[in-house]
Order: structure tokens, then C-alpha cells, then sequence
């Protein structure tokens, strides 16, 4: 709408402001200011956890570390969690309680252990003082994975931190380092070399000298990944980490691989150690401190994927309780002779701890969040109120409310609405996949979608309406090699064909009938480098799933403008675009400079303002490259521009354009969610309300404008309407008041019931319906007045509303409500009479008053679209409200009038007796009036009184003008009979009046005393 500044010095400072050379350039919340995400979750499948921590002393206190999610903290035995790490890297490894303190300090190593691969990285080790609510970095920013920290039991300042190290590179920041200084200054006290770090560590619960170290070789690629080698060791220290010896006596031959430690803490001699070796693997006991080994246990249970399940727990009370992660886990009582299952729960167990009073209760992180237990991992419940869900993808839909699909890791493919009755809840979400889910794609125009998980393994066609499914996945053809999925495998779908349907391989297929027949359409578009297609993975426990699946396609983009136009890019470095529809294809992979060769192209995005418009953006963290790449092409490849600055410090995989504004772009990056509205000269991290989790894609509701996140570790964050960041320009940030665009305001009729969860459950945040006037602030509003009114075009006050004085973008809502009724006072509160009349649909004004300056903007408020209801039953309704309204108003001056006519005969007998005679009879009188009009005796809750007219007038009007229909015979034979009560109660006061009052007006004009004196009703109802 039509927005103007009545200051015109403003604008003369603007130009001045704009014509000069430098760059007004505002960074994260001076920018963003009011824009907030919101978090949706869901939590019904939450996500990966990696470790947890219990308080020393206080069974209630609980922490949990995640993969990508970061620390959450329950003060309440584990039935709810919150957040206390939002502003750091989101990827935990190790969360550690100072037994000295342990109401307050706690430290964090970040970077996720179980080095599977889709792990998140972490960038170092911070400590917290005040029990997780601030945070201060303490060091080993290159670490990238910390497995262990020790706190001296007598000495704060004495704390030892396992390196585990980088995962796709060789590093020297590894192994075990001690601070002696509360982590002033740290020294490595144990180092085997850069291939080799500390997978777990553990300090004795009776001797702090006493420490055991598991270091372990292992490297991953992006094709590959080895477990084991000549560093892997099991060492162990008694002088506190002076020396250290290998306690190798009984372990197997050969060369080991992966290898968790426990000690027992009520017996320091018994100590456990599951071992990844050649021969000979399982569980390991020793009775003498590790001075001797035997094999107790080999179950597969034990050895499975030791790289993803190493975790050895005993229980604090019984030596010969021991837990051990894996697919399901398990829980020996015989010292690990045997083993049986855990109770039912997700698979996929990492950790566990026992309540430190009663070991029959236990909590359990798994790979779809926590459990808890009451009878030692019988039975598992789940905690549901941890939004730590995975996506590895998600895409939207045109329905409204529009609807977000995704998969995500071990937790299949879900689809849920961007807003539910009460809130998006756990019932709201839908299951369309099992095992690992990836791409979810909706038809354009049918109620089908896509799924598929891990490998494409299946790629399902899934009937929505018919609740049926077919796979359909592509399968080998004659004349063509074996087929190569990744184990993300890419799909699209087209915005011109809408039965077509894309996958990728090697090569480009393609089906124009929704994958019942599939074409090829291009030849080998990789590298096809045999080196990097290994027939096995995993070293010394072969691990090969087909997430190490190389040399494919991973991104496909038609072009939104021309269908022919197909845009491809693989994970071993190729970017190709075609542009006549797959007949010939260029590799314009060499046109790029400044990205490393064979650098995983995550992301390609097709532009929609020019056909020779894309995007690249590579990840280069599989091979060790920690930086961002993300390009710019307008001539089909032929020319790149880089648009990554030193505001993004790691890596990126998806980019997003804005369908509008070229210059509006978003980046999802390791680290949350990145945003510049200059092309690419410079970005800002957005961090309202988003946490620095790792951003893995995002994508533009049109319709809406909203930007929706799917996150690899909290799950779906939502940014509604992001249309204000069009306007930023330079001319806009030169104001010291610019109005943005008001989005009409919906007046949505919506009544119905939801909200059916518990306490316990998480539960999504709805988008507001509330009318939005944003403004931008050049600097925050210190000092004078500042307001803000809403007017209709003839400039009377419709209501006032509370400015925001904050530099950036200000937010604030209109709920479309005028004002309330002034409520007759009485003895208890009139619930119904505060309701406000809703405004009418049409245009207003909002003025901004600020100092001396006013600027105004102009906006429309309109009924739901989808309403049913005529105009003629609006306006029955509206003229109803404001008949009970008015009554309400004229009920309320007419009790102020008695109420001062008391007060005033009450003073008088306080002041002589003798008035008692002529103001007594006035006081009694209206007070049996008063009794009926309102109450006067009683209170809120059990002990209230009958409604009066008050009541019943407040109840009436309510029902009224919360509703949008015409009132009912009921409630108008109602209101005629509330009406008839006050014309009664009216007559009635005119007669104790004409009755009693010249009497008493006489007898304080007799003994001069302050007349009466009443406001008028004009300045009663201010």
C-alpha cells in the first residue's frame, strides 16, 4: 500500500545519505530485527543423540547431547527438555559435568563420535558457569570432534579432553590434552599421529590419576571409509597422564580397530572394552584393572558398525551390569557372559545412563531420540518432546495451508502441514517412506508424491488419496552399465510436464508418465573414476551399505523458464547443463575457478529471472575442505561468479533464490541459515529464533513467501513472509523511518478445536493471522515520545498499538481489534465484557509518531476469502456488537454515577452522623440497585456470586463479537430482554433519585460541603 514520511527533512537526509560513497551494510540482528523462525519440529521421530550426562548429586538434572541439535538439559528426571546451546554449532560429542560444581559448570565438546556419513562437524570445546545459559569457548577450534572430558573430582582446574579429531583428513590436533589452569593453557599428553585420535577416554571414579585412553585409526571419504590400522591402542595412565602404557595383555592379535572403555565405578578393578579387530572381536573384560584381558563376548549384537556403536555403560551400583550400544542394545547382568535385547524402541542405540539412585531406571539416546525405562531396559517410552529430527531434504506444496514433505536420517519420509488447530502436532505428521528418507517431491496438480530411501533402494509413487503405493524405481537397461545411486539419490519433477519425473544415477533419467516407463537421456555424466567405486567399505568390520556409493548424480535442476534447459550436477565434481532436453550435454566444470577438482557439487538451483541462470554450490567437507563455494552463472555455464565472502566461515550445501528480488538470496550452511540481499557482496547470519544447526535445504513457498529450512538436526524451521527483505535496498537503509509494504491483513474465521497434546509433547508453533506493519529504524528509538495509532481514512482513532524502537526491522501486529467496552466496576471481573469489536474490512492508516517527526503508511484489512457469509449477516453482526457494546458503556457510567453518589453519602455521615437522615435512604437504595445491576460480592472462582446484568450484558456482547455470523433469534430475544433490564434499571434510578437526592443535595449545600460533581461520560470512557 501507499506509504509517505510527512517529515520532509527525512527525506532530504536520505539523499544525502545515498549520494555519498560509502555502503550502509547491517549485519544479523540489525538488519533481521523483528523477522523470527519458527520451529515446527516434529519430534515424534526426533533425531540422533550421541551423548548424555546425568548431575552427580541431583537424579533430576539431565543433559543430553545431539548429533546436530545441541545440548538440551531436563530439570525434571528427563519428562522434558529444553534448549541451552542455540548460539553455537549444533553437532555435540561430549557434554561433561564438573563434579565440584555441578549446578554450574558444565563443559561441551562439540563435533558428533559416531563418524557415520552425514555427520555434522564441531568447531571446539566451551564451558559454562552458570549451568548452560552462558557459554565461553575454550578452545580446540580444529578439533572438529571431541570424544571425552575428565574433570578432577577435588580440582576444577585439573581437566583432560579426547581429541577424536577430523574424520576426512589428517589432523594434529588429536588425542589427549590436560589443562591444569581451568583450560587457560592445554598440553597434549598424548599423541600417536595425525591419522590417529582418542575415540573414548575415561577417568577411574575412584582414582583421578588413574585414566584409560582408546585411540583408534580410521579416515573416511566420501567413497570409503577405513576402520582400523597400527595407531589403534588401548593406553592407560596412572600418574594423571605423565606417562602412559598400551594394556594389551589378552586382546586379540593383529591389528585393532575402534574400541570402547568402561570402569565400573563401584569396583575400579572391573573394566570393559568392546574391540573392533581382524579376529577375535567382542566384548572384553578385565578383573585387574587392565592388566589382564579375556573375551566374555562376541554376539553380533557387540561387534556390529562399531564406528556407530562403541558405547560400553555399567551400572554405578553392580559391576556385573553392563550395557552396550548397538542395533538394538543390550544388557548383561553376569558380568557380559550373555547378553538379551533392550526393551522396544527406535533402533540404533548410542548411549545410556542409569538414575544415580535407582539403576532400574535408565534413559537411552537412540537414533530417533531418547527413552526412558523404569525396569532396567524392559520397557522404553519415549521423550516427545525433542524436535532433533534429521532432513536431508524437504520441499513444499500449493494446498493451504501449504505442506512441507522430507526425508530424514533412519527415520523415513514424512509430510505435515505448515499449520494445524492448536498447533502442528505429532498426529498431524504423515509417514510416505521407511529406513533413511531423502528426497519428498508432490505432483504439481494430482495428490501423488515421491519418496525413496537410502540408495534408492525404493523409490516410491505414492497415492495420497488411495493410501497406495508403487515402486518405481529406474532399473538397468540393456546397452547401459549397472546402475549408480547415491545414497541421497536425486529426483525432480518438472513445472512444465507435470507427469514428469527425473532420477539420477550415473546417468539422467527420465519419465513422462510418473516412473511406469523410464528413458535415459544422457550418457555417463561423472567422472566414472574406478578408483572411487570400492566393491567394499569399513576396514576392519566390512560396512558396505551403499552410503560410500561414488561417482553419481546428486543434484538435478530444469530450468523453471525452459524445459529443455536441465542443469546437473555430481558428487564427484561435474557440473552439466543441456539445452535441448538431454540430446547433448557440457561439462562446464572447467569454466569454475577456485574450486578444488572432483568437489562434491551439493546443490545446482535453475533460476527463474533468466534461462542462462544458476546457481552451484559445492562441499568440499568429504575430502577435508571446511571452505564455502557457492557461483553465479548467467551464460549457461560458460562464466561463474563467485558470491562467497568471508561472512560464511564453513561449508555450504543448498542456496535459494528469491522468485522476485535476483539480489535476495538464502544459503543453508553447516552452521544455520545465511542471507544477503546484494547478490552475494555480502551475507548475514540469521539467528532468530534459528539455531546454528547444519541447513541442509530450503526452499520458497510462493503463495506465502515462506522460507522453509529443512535442518539436519531440528528438523523444519520456517521463516514466514520474507517479502519485507525485498524492499532492503541502499535508498531504504539511508531512512531513519521507511514503512515496508503491508501484506493485506485476513481477518481468517476459523473456530474449530485442536490442541490434543500433552505437556510432554512438542508441539509447532502456527503462523500468526495478526496484520503485520513493519518499519525499518535507521537507529533505535531512545529517547522522546514515540507512538503508533491506527486510523480509518478519516483520521479517527480505530486504536493504539505499541511501537518497536529497535534498530532494523520492526514488527507490529494488528489483531483487528478496535477497543473493549468500559466494564461497570463490581466486586469481581467481568470475563465476556473485555472483548474488543473487531474493525471492519477496508483501508487504514498507521501513523508513526517519533519526536517530532510522524511518518504513515496505508493498508487494507479484508474478510476471509473463504467465508461463507454475506455481507448482510457482517453487518447484523457488527450492528448487534455494537448495540451490546454501547449498553455495556451506558451500564458502566451509569454504576460510576451511583458509585460517586455513595461515596460522596458515605463521607458525609463519616463527617457528621446527623446526615445519616437524608443519606442513609440514598445509600441503601442504590445500593439494592447496584446488586442487581452488578455484582458485589463473591469472587472469580468457587465462591461467585449470581451473574448480574453486567455479566450477562459482558457474556452476550462476547459471544457476539467474537463471531463473524449474524446473531441468532436467541441471542436477539436476549439482548431485547438485557436491553428492557437496563431501560428499567434506568427508570428505577430516576426515581430513588427524584426521591432521595434533592434532600441530600440540600443538606450538603446546608452545611457546605463539596457538591457533587460527576465526569462527563465522554471523559469517563477515555
Amino acid at each position: 500500500m501507499k506509504t509517505k514520511n510527512l517529515f520532509l527533512g527525512c527525506l532530504f537526509a536520505s539523499f544525502t545519505l545515498v549520494g555519498s560513497a560509502q555502503e550502509i551494510v547491517l549485519k544479523g540482528k540489525e538488519l533481521f530485527g523483528d523477522i523470527t523462525a519458527r520451529q515446527i519440529g516434529p519430534a515424534l521421530m526426533s533425531g540422533r543423540i550421541i551423548d548424555m550426562e546425568v548431575h552427580p548429586t541431583n537424579p533430576q538434572i539431565i543433559y543430553t547431547g545431539t548429533a546436530g541439535g545441541g545440548v538440551w538439559k531436563s530439570n525434571d528426571g528427563g519428562a522434558t527438555y529444553a534448549p541451552i546451546f542455540e548460539e553455537h554449532i549444533q553437532s555435540i560429542g561430549q557434554v561433561a559435568v564438573d563434579p565440584n560444581d555441578p549446578d554450574n559448570i558444565v563443559w561441551v565438546g562439540t563435533g558428533e563420535i559416531w563418524t557415520r556419513n552425514s555427520v555434522s562437524v564441531g568447531d571446539g570445546l566451551y564451558r559454562s558457569k552458570d549451568g548452560g545459559v552462558n557459554w565461553d569457548k575454550m578452545g580446540f577450534e580444529n578439533s572438529e570432534r571431541i570424544s571425552g572430558i575428565e574433570i578432577h573430582p577435588e580440582n576444577s582446574d585439573v581437566v583432560y579432553v579426547s581429541v577424536l579429531g577430523a574424520l576426512w583428513s589428517p589432523s594434529t590436533e588429536r588425542g589427549i590434552y590436560k589443562t591444569t589452569d581451568g583450560g587457560k593453557t592445554w598440553n597434549n599428553i598424548l599423541y600417536v599421529d595425525e591419522n590417529t585420535g582418542a575415540a573414548d577416554f575415561m577417568m577411574d571414579p575412584n582414582n583421578p590419576n588413574v585414566l584409560y585412553a582408546a585411540m583408534w585409526e580410521h579416515r573416511r571419504t566420501a567413497w570409503d571409509f577405513n576402520s582400523g590400522g597400527k595407531g589403534s591402542a588401548l593406553y592407560k595412565t596412572t600418574d594423571g597422564g605423565a606417562t602412559w602404557n598400551k594394556i594389551h595383555n589378552g586382546f586379540p592379535d593383529g591389528i585393532l580397530g575402534r574400541i570402547g572403555i568402561a570402569v565400573a565405578p563401584s569396583d575400579s578393578n572391573r573394566v570393559y572394552a568392546v574391540i573392533e579387530s581382524e579376529k577375535d572381536k567382542g566384548l572384553y573384560r578385565s578383573n585387574d584393572a587392565g592388566a589382564t584381558w579375556e573375551l566374555t563376548n562376541s554376539d553380533f549384537a557387540l561387534t556390529v558398525r562399531p564406528f556407530y556403536f562403541s558405547r560400553i555403560v555399567v551400572d554405578p551400583k553392580n559391576p556385573d551390569v553392563v550395557v552396550k550400544g548397538g542395533l538394538s542394545g543390550s544388557i548383561s547382568k553376569d558380568g557380559g557372559e550373555t547378553f538379551v535385547s533392550l526393551g522396544n524402541m527406535h533402533s540404533d542405540i548410542h548411549d545410556i545412563v542409569f538414575d544415580i539412585n535407582d539403576s532400574d531406571r535408565m534413559h537411552v539416546g537412540t537414533d530417533g531420540g531418547v527413552y526412558r525405562s523404569w525396569n532396567q531396559g524392559t520397557t522404553m517410552e519415549i521423550v516427545s518432546n525433542l524436535p532433533l529430527s534429521q532432513f536431508y531434504h524437504i520441499s513444499v506444496d500449493d494446498a493451504e495451508p501449504y505442506r512441507i514433505y522430507g526425508g530424514l536420517q533412519d527415520n523415513g519420509s514424512w509430510y505435515g502441514p505448515s499449520s494445524s488447530p492448536g498447533g502442528i502436532e505429532a498426529r498431524d505428521w504423515v509417514r510416505v517412506g521407511v529406513g533413511d528418507g531423502f528426497r519428498v517431491l508432490k505432483h504439481p496438480t494430482k495428490e501423488i508424491l515421491y519418496s525413496e530411501m537410502q540408495g534408492a533402494d525404493n523409490v516410491w509413487r505414492y497415492d495420497m488419496e488411495r493410501n497406495y503405493t508403487k515402486n518405481v524405481k529406474p532399473l538397468p537397461v540393456s546397452g547401459y552399465d549397472d546402475l549408480r545411486f547415491n545414497w541421497n539419490a536425486p529426483m525432480a519433477i518438472s513445472a512444465h510436464q507435470p507427469d514428469r519425473f527425473y532420477m539420477g544415477s550415473q546417468y539422467l533419467h527420465v519419465s513422462d508418465d510418473m516412473g511406469d516407463t523410464w528413458r535415459i537421456i544422457s550418457p555417463d555424466l561423472t567422472t566414472n573414476d574406478p578408483a572411487k567405486q570400492p566393491v567394499k567399505s569399513g576396514g576392519l568390520s566390512n560396512d558396505t551399505s551403499g552410503a560410500e556409493k561414488h561417482t553419481t548424480i546428486f543434484t538435478i535442476a530444469e530450468s523453471p523458464l525452459d524445459e529443455k534447459i536441465i542443469w546437473v550436477g555430481t558428487d564427484d565434481g561435474n557440473v552439466q547443463v543441456t539445452k535441448d532436453g538431454g540430446k547433448n550435454w557440457t561439462n562446464v566444470t572447467a569454466n569454475i575457478s577456485g574450486v578444488p577438482a572432483n568437489t562434491w557439487v551439493y546443490h545446482i538451483e535453475a533460476s527463474v529471472h533468466g534461462k542462462g541462470t544458476a546457481y552451484a554450490v559445492f562441499d568440499g567437507h568429504a575430502s577435508g575442505d571446511m571452505k564455502p563455494y557457492v557461483y553465479k552463472t548467467k551464460d549457461y555455464g560458460a562464466t561463474w561468479t563467485n558470491i562467497v565472502t568471508d561472512d560464511i566461515p564453513i561449508f555450504a550445501r543448498n542456496i535459494q533464490e528469491d522468485y522476485v528480488n535476483e539480489d535476495l538470496l538464502f544459503l543453508g550452511a553447516e552452521n544455520g541459515l545465511y542471507i544477503t540481499v546484494n547478490g552475494g557482496k555480502n551475507w548475514s547470519h540469521f539467528t532468530n529464533n534459528f539455531p546454528h544447526t547444519a541447513v541442509h535445504f530450503l526452499d520458497l513457498q510462493k503463495k506465502t513467501n515462506d522460507l522453509v529450512a529443512g535442518t539436519h538436526g531440528r528438523g523444519v524451521i520456517i521463516i514466514d513472509d520474507i517479502s519485507t527483505l525485498r524492499e532492503i535496498t541502499q535508498d531504504v537503509l539511508a531512512k531513519k523511518v521507511h514503512f515496508f509494504e503491508t501484506k493485506t491483513g485476513t481477518m481468517v474465521e476459523e473456530g474449530g478445536f485442536g490442541g490434543g497434546s500433552t505437556e510432554l509433547e512438542f508441539v509447532g508453533r502456527n503462523p500468526g493471522t495478526s496484520l503485520q506493519l513493519k518499519y525499518y529504524l535507521q537507529k533505535r528509538h531512545t529517547f522522546g515520545k514515540m507512538s503508533l495509532e491506527i486510523q480509518d481514512m478519516e483520521g479517527n482513532e480505530v486504536t493504539t498499538l505499541t511501537p518497536g524502537k529497535s534498530k532494523g526491522i520492526n514488527i507490529v501486529r494488528w489483531g483487528y481489534n478496535t477497543k473493549a467496552p468500559k466494564n461497570a466496576a463490581g466486586k469481581t471481573i467481568s470475563q465476556g465484557g473485555f472483548q474488543p469489536m473487531r474493525a471492519k474490512a477496508g483501508t487504514y492508516k498507521a501513523i508513526l509518531k517519533k519526536g517530532k517527526d510522524t511518518y504513515e503508511t496505508t493498508f487494507k484489512i479484508q474478510n476471509d476469502p473463504k467465508s461463507f457469509i454475506t455481507k448482510k449477516e457482517r453487518e447484523a453482526q457488527h450492528a448487534t456488537a455494537q448495540k451490546l457494546f454501547d449498553l455495556q458503556e451506558d451500564l458502566a457510567y451509569m454504576v460510576y454515577k451511583m458509585d460517586e453518589m455513595i461515596k460522596t453519602g458515605e463521607k458525609a455521615i463519616e463527617a457528621n452522623a446527623k446526615a445519616s437522615k437524608v443519606a442513609k435512604p440514598l445509600i441503601d437504595e442504590l445500593n439494592a440497585l447496584k446488586n442487581t445491576l452488578v455484582i458485589t460480592s463473591g469472587d472469580n472462582y468457587v465462591d461467585s456470586a449470581p451473574p448480574q446484568l453486567r455479566e450477562k450484558l459482558g457474556q452476550l456482547y462476547s459471544d457476539v463479537a467474537a463471531n463473524y455470523e449474524a446473531p441468532s433469534q436467541a441471542q436477539l430475544e436476549n439482548l431485547a430482554l438485557l436491553s428492557d433490564r437496563y431501560e428499567k434499571a434506568a427508570t428505577d434510578l430516576d426515581k430513588i433519585l427524584s426521591k432521595r437526592l434533592s434532600k441530600f443535595t440540600k443538606y450538603l449545600e446546608k452545611e457546605n460541603l463539596p457538591a457533587m460533581e460527576f465526569k462527563s461520560k465522554e471523559d469517563f470512557l477515555k
